[in-house]
Parts: structure tokens; sequence; C-alpha cells
């Protein structure tokens, strides 16, 4: 078996960890200062299904013994795009950038031209394409198959809540 996918699946992964590092900082931190988190119950499903999704994925490979081929890179050109465009977003919203669904004290809108064109870069530009991206790469039909719909469905309703929440908090504060 080449051992190049499960390889790069293990460098995605720690590249991950590291932006969770970031995200667990910026957490503390705004909790310190008066935030707050939404959404709890929401996050811990998202992040089991991300962490499922990978596991998932990573089984597949090795049980396919999937290789580098087109379509594997082709979900590497995703991935890689994915983790650009994270680190753009957490550039951006530096200090207040989180997996949770927090809100910082006195939380103002960011009005960058990103976040005009696309409302939630950090899913639409990040999460949908590192996933899709990461299922190619292992040729894990069944674990998109299968999981990406859930997780659809709970990322859905993580944007709805954040949409309630930029209008009814973040835009408000903005204006003060």
């Amino acid at each position: 078996m080449d051992y190049s996918v499960v390889i790069i699946v293990v460098v995605i992964f720690i590249i991950r960890l590291a932006f969770l590092k970031v995200s667990k900082q910026n957490e503390q931190a705004i909790l310190a200062n008066g935030g707050r988190e939404y959404g709890v119950q929401n996050s811990k499903r998202l992040t089991i299904l991300h962490i499922l999704f990978y596991f998932s994925c990573l089984v597949e490979a090795v049980l396919r013994r999937a290789e580098l081929d087109i379509q594997g890179l082709l979900g590497c050109v995703l991935v890689a795009f994915a983790l650009v465009m994270l680190y753009v977003v957490t550039q951006l919203l530096k200090g207040i950038w989180t997996v949770k669904l927090m809100i910082a004290n006195e939380h103002k809108f960011n009005d960058h031209w990103l976040f005009r064109v696309v409302k939630h870069p950090n899913y639409f530009l990040n999460i949908v394409p590192e996933l899709i991206g990461l299922a190619l790469l292992c040729h894990a039909l069944y674990s998109a198959v299968f999981i990406l719909p859930f997780y659809a469905f709970v990322l859905y309703k993580r944007i709805e809540e954040e949409n309630r929440l930029i209008a009814e908090v973040i835009i408000p504060n903005s204006k003060i």
C-alpha cells in the first residue's frame, strides 16, 4: 500500500490541531473578558462529526488502499485551498475566531469584503471544501454519503444560530 494518502491526512489533522490551539487561546480570552458561548450542544455535535469524518475517511483510505491519483490530487488541492482560507479567516477575525460559537464582549461586525461576498467564509470556503477534499483524497465514498448529510444539517443549524446572533447582538454592538 502507498501510505502517502495516510501521511497527508495525518499532516492535515496536525495542521487542524494547531488551529484548534489558537481557538482554545481565543476562547479563554473571550470568556475572561466577559464574552459568551452560544450553541454549546451544536458545537459538540460539529466536533464529534468532524472527528468521526476524519477517522472514517482514514479508515476508508486504508481499506481501499487509496493512492494519490487524480482524484486524490484534486482532494489535496481542495484541502490546501480550505486550509489557506482558514488561515485568512483567522487572520481577519484575529482574537475572536474560534471553532465554537462565541461572542466577545462588545463584539463588532467585521465588514471585510470577504464577509460581504461570502457571508460565512469559515464554513463555505474552509469546512465544506476541506471535507469534500478529504473524501476525495481518501476515496471515502461511504464517509461522504453517510456522514456528510448529518454534518450538513448540523452546520446549517450553526449558520442559522450565527445569523440570528449577528442580527441581534453583533450588528447592534457595532453601532455603539
